[in-house]
């Protein structure tokens, strides 16, 4: 197994296209497999003409991509990875595959099954079987692919799969998004490849946020709003239950004046996802947004579904937190790997951690020379515990490794 990444910051999208897929070609010295093509929204006037520019420069087996308002890349070996956010930018990734299989599609919402179709039905959607253990790398358009209803189903298909990705996403001033397969494009649904037999992908989900006050349980919740919780508390003892809102205020009260004020702006819930779990860290928490409050009730609204008996923990966000977060991962995660993906949220980057190609400088100090490609996404799809999810201001990594 051997993957290559070539990355260009050519003005030109002929220049840009001619510089990587020399590079890649050359550097990769073996039929590739798999190709991954991410391109800047600088170019987005100019979508329409890359696929038959790429196809008379590409010799690959398949072929995936999309269009980011920033894009990732290693570049040659040797060189520093880049993170290039709303200039010209092509971003390459070949990969030889020996005795994986490749298996590209193009979804929309009308193809999935119902809710109640055996898993056999997405099986026979996807083209591969749950026993092949595949794992899927998905692009999709944020407004007309239904993300969600297709990771539930491709959970309950192949429930010990990993599914990475991100939804295409432009820069100021563009309008639409585009997919790219197999050098046809798509300006709706998913597209995205499964990969199966001698490859495994390990994951990393960094959501970047950190806890704050104590957990409390959801003792009253109708679809995504909090209505009363009660403090979980660690030795036991029962106290009584309280509007969401009165647990915010008391928590605020007793933060430092720089919490109080990150607060303001970046406040999250992290939804417990091991509810047999005592000791809560970082990892532990599934991220949602804080989407309103209703001080009439005291009721709090978030950016998913909850149920009684949830436990619910408040969060912030900040560089600093982000970074050692990411760290921490990386340091977990570290292993010998033949290339890595990328799916950082647009929040990220340079105006998260004020300086430029934080992360995947980062991530090339535990995985020196690994060719990393990736783009700054619209939402992000990786796992967190069992189940994957669409994320915000998250960064997803896929390391592709041999098992």
């Amino acid at each position: 197994m051997k993957w290559v990444n070539a990355f260009s910051t050519r003005a030109s999208l002929e220049a840009a296209i001619e510089e990587v897929c020399e590079t890649a070609q050359k550097s990769l010295s073996q039929p590739a497999d798999l190709g991954i093509i991410f391109i800047s929204s600088a170019f987005a006037s100019e979508y329409s003409r890359l696929m038959p520019l790429l196809q008379e420069k590409l010799k690959v087996a398949t072929l995936i991509g999309c269009g980011g308002g920033g894009v990732i890349g290693s570049g040659s070996e040797g060189t520093l990875p880049q993170e290039v956010e709303g200039l010209p930018a092509l971003s390459l990734t070949l990969a030889h595959l020996p005795d994986v299989a490749v298996e590209a599609f193009h979804l929309l919402e009308s193809d999935f099954p119902d809710l109640d179709d055996p898993p056999e039905r997405w099986a026979d959607l996807m083209g591969v079987f749950p026993e092949a253990q595949p794992h899927f790398i998905l692009l999709a358009d944020p407004f007309s692919a239904k993300i969600n209803d297709l990771l539930s189903g491709l959970d309950y298909a192949y429930p010990g799969s990993v599914k990475i990705g991100g939804l295409a996403s432009t820069g100021m001033g563009n309008s639409g998004t585009s997919l790219f397969c197999n050098f046809r494009r798509y300006q709706e649904g998913t597209i995205g490849v499964a990969l199966s037999g001698n490859i495994a992908i390990e994951t990393i989900v960094a959501q970047g946020c950190r806890p704050i006050g104590q957990p409390y349980r959801v003792t009253k919740g109708e679809h995504n709003i909090v209505l009363e919780v009660q403090p979980d508390s660690a030795d036991g003892a029962t106290q009584e239950p309280q509007t969401p809102l009165i647990a915010l205020q008391n928590l605020l009260q007793n933060l430092s004046l720089e919490d109080r004020q990150l607060a303001q702006n970046s406040l999250f819930i992290g939804l417990v996802r091991n509810e047999f779990k005592q000791e809560l860290g970082l990892g532990d928490f599934l991220i949602r947004n804080l989407i309103g409050v209703d001080p009439g009730m005291g009721a709090i609204a978030i950016g998913d579904r909850v149920r009684p008996g949830q436990r619910i923990q408040f969060h912030l966000r900040d560089a600093t937190t982000s970074a050692e977060d990411l760290e921490m991962w990386l340091q977990q995660r570290c292993c010998s790997a033949a290339g890595a993906l990328i799916f950082s949220c647009l929040g990220r980057g340079e105006g998260l951690y004020g300086q430029a190609n934080f992360e995947s400088k980062l991530f090339d100090r535990y995985f020196n020379n690994t060719a990393l490609g990736g783009f700054f996404c619209n939402g992000e799809i990786g796992p967190v515990g069992t189940s994957t999810f669409l994320h915000g201001y998250t960064s997803v990594f896929g390391i592709c490794r041999q098992p």
